[in-house]
């Protein structure tokens, strides 16, 4: 991952444990794709609990480390649109008119 973004400079690498949130996104997103797809091809394929557990488990194992960037690319929106850093995105003072 990059340190800086090369169109804005915003500082992608924080202090440590800032990312944690991340941690939680990515665990919300494998969380809400397995457990409702879970009791969909439970209640449409009629597959017994062996079938399911050797479909979702390694899904719940592989999905988390292909979506653990997007992850922490969408804790950065949520903390620059809830918290934006002041010196990025400065306004030109008026011109007297």
């Amino acid at each position: 991952m990059n340190s800086y973004c090369s169109h804005c400079g915003l500082k992608f690498e924080r202090e440590q444990g800032y990312f944690v949130g991340a941690i939680y996104i990515n665990y919300a997103a494998t969380v809400g794709i397995a457990v409702p797809g879970f009791f969909l091809l439970d209640t449409f394929t009629h597959m017994t609990i062996h079938q399911q557990l050797a479909l979702w488990v390694p899904f719940a194992v592989i999905f988390p480390m292909l979506f653990f960037h997007h992850s922490r690319s969408l804790w950065l929106v949520l903390d620059h649109l809830f918290n934006p850093a002041q010196n990025l995105y400065s306004v030109p003072p008026k011109k007297p008119a």
